[in-house]
Order: C-alpha cells, then sequence, then structure tokens
C-alpha cells in the first residue's frame, strides 16, 4: 500500500551546495602568471556563471604559475597548484539565512 503512497517530510535536496568542478588540466590553457577567478573561469566556459560555487579537483598535470581563486580545493589540487610556484586562494560562500514564517 504504502508504495502508492507519495513520499512526504522532510527533503535535505533544498539545502545541498552544488559545486561546478575544474579540473586541474583545464587550468592549462591561462597564461603564465595569470588570476584565475570565477568570473575567469565563466568567460573561459569551465563554468555555468560567475554566480557558480567552483572546486578545483587535481586530475591531470599543471606546468605553469597561477593564482587561483575558488570556493573549494582537492589536497591534489592544492598541492599541484602550490607546487608549481602559484597560490590556491579559497572564497568565502556565502550563508543564506533560512526563510522563516511567523504566525
Amino acid at each position: 500500500m504504502f508504495r502508492h503512497l507519495p513520499k512526504r517530510g522532510f527533503n535535505n535536496k533544498n539545502f545541498t551546495t552544488r559545486f561546478e568542478v575544474v579540473n586541474v588540466a583545464q587550468l592549462e590553457r591561462f597564461e603564465d602568471g595569470a588570476q584565475i577567478g570565477v568570473e575567469q573561469l565563466s568567460q573561459a566556459g569551465l563554468v555555468g556563471g560567475a554566480a557558480s560555487r567552483v572546486k578545483i579537483l587535481g586530475d591531470g598535470e599543471l606546468t605553469k604559475r597561477l593564482q587561483v581563486a575558488a570556493h573549494k580545493f582537492s589536497k591534489a589540487a592544492e598541492q599541484k597548484i602550490i607546487g608549481c610556484g602559484g597560490t590556491a586562494t579559497k572564497i568565502q560562500m556565502e550563508v543564506k539565512p533560512l526563510k522563516r514564517k511567523h504566525g
């Protein structure tokens, strides 16, 4: 019987934090010594828009010295960026307040 009834109740889907993923190998297209932020990744077509939350993953090789700013980094990505003489800067994420109904 309860296979036919709809599921009701609390769901975390509305509160999840979704990240757009960029691999270290994709950063190779930028010039040596470039400053890369979410806006530059958006202009290059690697993420959806400038309002995206970005996580840099360590898949691939990096040979250029880059200054990368993103919301999250994997340990491997951070080591590869710093190993080439670049910097990996974390951007603070904004916390949205919960909307509560009074009444």
